[in-house]
């Protein structure tokens, strides 16, 4: 059986086998491989190995509230299997396992945090049902499309009973919308100027940009001061001798084409607006005794897109009509003009079929322009803001997310971590990558980058069925994982041995695989301070230690934390807990079919803790 709508308690939701199933997570530990991370490694960027959704978890508790913008390009669910991805999981697979990496993607997130999500047509309004869900259908902002196909004429396609696909969608919640300011103002479109002259004129429109001032702008003189709301002083000045003409009139008098009259008068071509504001009513009084038709003010707004800049403004004719400029409005551009336009929610003009020579890896059917993610970054983050993609991919989030400035953390789970991600990053960092956006950006190389793994789990079960330490572990390890399962920082102290972690001030984890006896309890008492407390995780202690001192808490591992989550789970990608097979599907293709024909994903950690260091 499938996902289907109901109502449950009067409250519209989407619904599937193996729902509020969701598994409890091991928290793990990431350890970074020194010899994979590069350049400036103190950057804050990472790039983990590892199952995404244990990833996530591992994140949890450094950066809840912490990621401004989320992107992700999820497997489409499409049935046809990319060249690395199983991507031919039923809906309700698909939608649990895509449920359990959108509530903790939501806890990463700012308050003021943006999240997108690319998918196609295939899963694209159970995404959306499921996100309202997930996000709260308030916080829901927009949904893109975005041309990510070029069509291949009349006899291409490869659709027999269907439109070709050449649009996908792209999901955007932001986590609290009383918290978020809404997109950057100071991201355009491009759209060629003459094309849409052109264009305008076809549907009848009437395009208003028609008038120049060939001269006289610069001749004013001051004639009059008065002041705008918060009562900052308005210098107004007259201009005589102000001289306009049409572009129709400058094309036939000087012989020029309609294109090359825009481009020599653009920053002199203007229409006139009967905008209605306490400025131009301000001017309006100001001048009713002057005689002329033209001034300007000189004033510094306290809002808006100048606010604190000193800003100039020209009004026309008996109703001092205001003056908007071409020029705000266009930019020259390799000798053209284009018009800056608002984004709005159809995008295109990404270079599609050159696609496979960004980052100089290959990865068929699955990588995104460089330019569509800069468009995202752009529109949602600052310099410095943190990005996460969690699919990752072929890396590219991460690479754009590296030349422009921000920091980011991609997660990927396949081999090509290693054979896409990482040397594509290197080569971001080197500076010899110079696809992608890197020339509109002037990408030069810096930077650089932390490479984890994903730990692997803590407790493994024995030939008798009991869990136990996993042997991987090494004592550092062990530790830095205790620490995150008790909700501690992991930090170890150079004077005291015995403050590995903290959780305030005063708080102290110390976990260690030697027997605890009263004697070392003693020295561990003797030199804590008064107002301190401590944990003390171990294997095995001395009954004499129980409750000796109330400020030090004893407990054993594993038997602490064995029941409190799932253990020696590498791979969460297809997790359907306890559903029987015939509640999946009718076809006969079982989910172990699907299982053994999915590549291996996790990597083992490296066993030579001398190579390794902690995240912490």
């Amino acid at each position: 059986m499938g996902a289907s709508l109901k109502m449950r308690n009067t409250k519209l939701e989407l619904t599937w086998v193996g729902k509020g199933e969701d598994p409890i997570l091991e928290p793990r530990i990431l350890i970074e491989d020194p010899e994979k991370s590069y350049g400036d490694k103190d950057t804050g960027n990472m790039l983990i190995k590892g199952d995404n959704l244990l990833a996530l978890k591992a994140l949890e508790q450094d950066y809840t509230g912490k990621v401004k913008c989320i992107y992700i390009d999820p497997p489409y669910n499409t049935g046809q299997a990319f060249e690395h991805y199983d991507d031919g999981l039923e809906h309700s697979i698909w939608l649990k396992l895509m449920n359990e990496r959108f509530k903790i993607l939501k806890t990463l997130l700012t308050d003021d945090g943006i999240f997108f999500c690319q998918v196609n047509d295939d899963e694209m309004a159970y995404a959306k049902v499921l996100l309202d869900e997930v996000f709260g259908r308030n916080n829901f902002l927009n949904q893109i499309s975005v041309k990510m196909k070029e069509t291949s004429g009349a006899s291409g396609g490869g659709e027999d009973k269907k439109l070709k696909k050449n649009i996908e969608y792209i999901i955007v919640y932001t986590k609290n919308k009383f918290e978020f300011s809404g997109f950057n103002n100071n991201v355009f479109d491009e759209v060629p100027l003459m094309d849409l002259i052109e264009n305008m004129k076809l549907d009848n429109k009437s395009w208003k940009y028609t008038r120049v001032i060939t001269d006289g702008l610069n001749n004013r003189f001051l004639i009059n001061e008065t002041q705008d709301g918060s009562g900052e002083k308005i210098k107004i000045y007259a201009h005589p001798g102000i001289i306009m003409k049409t572009v129709k009139e400058l094309i036939s008098e000087e012989g020029l084409t309609e294109e090359e009259c825009y481009s020599k008068y653009y920053d002199r071509i203007f229409r006139d607006t009967n905008a209605q504001s306490s400025i131009r009513t301000r001017v309006i009084d100001a001048t009713s005794d002057q005689t002329g038709d033209f001034f300007s003010i000189d004033y510094i707004p306290r809002s808006g897109r100048n606010k604190n800049k000193l800003t100039t403004l020209y009004y026309k004719g008996n109703n001092r009509d205001l003056i908007a400029w071409l020029k705000d409005i266009c930019v020259k551009k390799n000798g053209s003009l284009v018009k800056l336009e608002k984004p709005g929610t159809y995008w295109d003009g990404f270079p599609l079929n050159n696609l496979t020579k960004e980052g100089s890896v290959k990865f068929p059917n699955g990588k995104k322009p460089e330019l569509l993610i800069k468009k995202i970054i752009e529109l949602s983050t600052l310099e410095g803001d943190l990005i996460l993609d969690s699919f990752l991919g072929s890396g590219t989030t991460a690479a754009v997310a590296h030349k422009m400035g921000r920091k980011y953390i991609g997660i990927e789970l396949g081999e090509h971590c290693d054979t896409h991600c990482l040397p594509r990053l290197k080569k971001v960092v080197d500076g010899t990558d110079q696809g992608g956006i890197s020339k509109t950006v002037n990408w030069q190389g810096g930077g650089g980058f932390r490479y984890y793994n994903l730990a692997p789990s803590l407790l493994k079960k024995d030939h008798r069925d009991n869990y136990i330490i996993n042997p991987e572990y090494n004592a550092e390890m062990l530790a830095a994982a205790m620490a995150k399962h008790e909700g501690f920082t992991y930090n170890p102290c150079p004077k005291h041995y015995w403050k590995q972690g903290f959780s305030t001030e005063t708080d102290y984890i110390f976990v260690t695989t030697q027997s605890v006896t009263v004697k070392l309890l003693d020295q561990i008492y003797s030199e804590m301070g008064e107002n301190e407390s401590l944990l003390v995780c171990c294997k095995a202690y001395s009954s004499a230690c129980k409750g000796k001192y109330p400020t030090i808490t004893i407990k054993k591992i594993p038997k602490m934390i064995q029941d409190r989550c799932e253990f020696d789970k590498e791979d969460y990608s297809l997790h359907i807990v306890d559903s029987p097979l015939d509640e999946l599907r009718n076809e006969p293709e079982s989910i172990e079919d699907i299982a053994e024909a999915k590549p291996k994903t996790q990597g083992k950690a490296q066993k030579d803790s001398s190579q390794l260091s902690l995240f912490k």
